[in-house]
């Protein structure tokens, strides 16, 4: 039988939802809401690497380094990276256990403090683009521009975020090890937040950099390297769309890499929030892979047997 491994993506409303304040208590009840479709997945018999975002909590932890400056030691980016991938992985682990246990399913789960390559002279280092944090109003953005010289920008049409450098991701420095934590049948949650950015010294050695990885880009990483299946994206929306929240949106339904690319260039995917989604897709399959979906998180299984979603494929003839 041939394998069906997938590496789904969970976007950053899979922990805290439109309106709320990201209480703890608030993003374990969305945890545990968003493992319906984990669980739909592993009983069609895939095999399941759980990724997720970290940009609110990344940046909240962020603020909160900022108010206690001059009180306690300052933690680099880096590190506030690694504290949120740790954090976020115990809630998804300890959800999806307790789920597991319920639907009598025995798998193990498995949280991976996930080291992803970058190249320290990528392009990106001198040029923020990546939102991280809450939303601002446009006088708190100009406040914050002027009394800690962040970099702001708009994000979506949905307000002002501050934005870091993302560099691209080249390669997961824990690869063999969850391949090994596969094969004996666990369920890994792997490159959390797009995992700790890190460059590789002249002497083969590691070293963590203050940036962040865009977690999808991340993702078509970490699938192209443990020879992935299918790439799945969830996010807040059914659907990738073209002239998104205009008169004249419309829903994409299933697209070749081709399309994608031709809309990507065209503008209609920022790159503060579709963009990354579908060019993580088209660099999956063009890596080899063989299917890639983005949907909303309540609809996994409708998507993964067509009924929904966006799918893309590599070509017109490829069979899904």
């Amino acid at each position: 039988m041939k394998r069906k491994l997938t590496v789904i993506a969970l976007g950053g409303n899979a922990l805290i939802g439109e309106g709320q304040q990201g209480t703890i208590a608030e993003q374990f009840e969305n945890v545990r809401r968003s493992m319906d479709g984990i669980v739909s997945c592993l009983k069609q018999g895939f095999e399941v690497v759980i990724t997720h975002g970290n940009g609110p909590q990344v940046g909240n932890l962020l603020l909160m380094v900022e108010a206690s400056r001059n009180q306690v030691p300052e933690i680099t980016l880096g590190v506030c990276v690694a504290d949120t991938e740790g954090a976020i992985g115990y809630m998804i682990q300890q959800s999806l256990t307790n789920r597991l246990r319920k639907e009598g399913i025995g798998s193990c789960v498995v949280t991976v403090l996930t080291q992803v390559v970058v190249d320290r002279h990528d392009k990106a280092f001198s040029s923020p683009t990546k939102p991280i944090g809450p939303f601002f109003t446009r006088e708190e953005a100009g406040r914050f521009r002027r009394e800690k010289g962040w970099h702001i920008a708009e994000d979506s049409h949905r307000g002002y975020r501050r934005v870091v450098a993302s560099p691209n991701p080249l390669k997961i420095v824990e690869e063999r090890a969850i391949k090994i934590l596969l094969e004996t049948g666990n369920i890994v949650i792997a490159a959390g937040g797009g995992g700790i950015p890190v460059v590789m010294k002249e002497d083969g050695d590691l070293e963590g950099v203050d940036v962040v990885i865009d977690k999808d880009l991340a993702s078509a990483v970490l699938a192209r390297d443990i020879k992935a299946h299918c790439l799945m994206m969830l996010t807040g929306v059914e659907h990738v769309f073209l002239n998104f929240k205009e008169p004249n949106e419309k829903a994409l339904g299933r697209l070749t890499v081709k399309e994608a690319e031709k809309y990507l260039h065209e503008g209609h995917f920022p790159p503060g929030s579709m963009g990354p989604k579908v060019q993580a897709a088209i660099n999956f399959l063009n890596w080899g892979g063989e299917l890639a979906i983005i949907t909303s998180i309540d609809k996994v299984e409708d998507a993964l047997n067509g009924r929904t979603g966006t799918t893309i494929i590599k070509n017109c003839t490829s069979i899904l």
